[in-house]
């Protein structure tokens, strides 16, 4: 009798990507995890809906900030929340809605405090949530405005993304827009310096940057592997890259993120 053949598993990055477009189209999200848990609720902007925990996270969260949580047992706690096994929770998880951060004009022209230059950061096609979470949380120790994708073929606010920004998706502003080719059209009529970064690039970018001393500036990054879009590339100012020691390869775009964010913010 032949062997009944096998069904075979998705690999990760499938499910990751089939998880992120279902949640891309859904009104509320999951967030987890201790710290993402702690940060939303005392975000005043967030809307949240309910909260889901055991007694040793309850413990461990401070202020719920008038929310009534839900006490569950750890063994049921997977069955509580739709969370896959893979979600590190450690016993805390929330309902909320997306945040509104209005509209581009509005998120690009918002001053920063001891900002020095106005800086964003575009992304092209990023669509890995660990990648963005990462970028995030960088674009908010370096000062940035904002952190601008697509809203379609980028990251959509996910709890894992909000786990790997470690609290940053609450403070830093993530607009997804339309169309990204308009919304970059619109920044330099905004009087910002668009600058891509390429391995391509005929110049160093802080080498670029001292030419552009206090410019407005938004760094537009594309995702490993096919990198900008042509679109995205032709409406650049400037294709810019980071010097590297040796020829070994390129940064992942979340180091490459942190790298730029770094050269531009001093």
């Amino acid at each position: 009798m032949a062997d009944t053949p096998r069904k075979s598993k998705k690999p990760n990055w499938v499910i990751d990507k089939e998880r992120a477009r279902r949640a891309a189209g859904a009104e509320t999200l999951w967030l987890f995890g201790l710290h993402a848990v702690r940060d939303a609720l005392a975000n005043p902007e967030r809307e949240k809906l309910r909260l889901v925990v055991t007694r040793n996270a309850l413990d461990r969260l401070g202020d719920l900030h008038g929310m009534t949580p839900e006490l569950t047992d750890p063994r049921v706690f997977m069955k509580t929340v739709p969370l896959s096994d893979e979600n590190v929770h450690q016993g805390a998880a929330l309902e909320v809605k997306p945040l509104k951060w209005g509209s581009l004009s509005e998120v690009a022209l918002r001053e920063a405090p001891g900002e020095a230059r106005p800086l964003l950061v575009a992304l092209d096609r990023v669509s890995d949530p660990h990648n963005v979470g990462a970028i995030l949380r960088s674009a908010e120790v370096f000062g940035a405005r904002a952190v601008i994708a697509p809203a379609r073929h980028s990251a959509p606010e996910t709890g894992a993304l909000a786990k790997t920004a470690s609290g940053a998706l609450e403070r830093q502003p993530y607009l997804r827009v339309p169309n990204l080719a308009e919304a970059l059209s619109q920044l330099k009529q905004m009087g910002f310096i668009l600058i891509g970064l390429d391995g391509s690039g005929d110049t160093v970018l802080p080498d670029l940057l001292t030419g552009l001393s206090g410019r407005a500036v938004c760094l537009v990054m594309g995702s490993e592997g096919p990198g900008m879009r042509e679109l995205t590339m032709k409406s650049c100012d400037h294709i810019a890259r980071i010097p590297f020691a040796a020829d070994f390869g390129s940064l992942n775009v979340s180091n490459a993120a942190a790298v730029a964010l770094y050269v531009a913010a001093r």
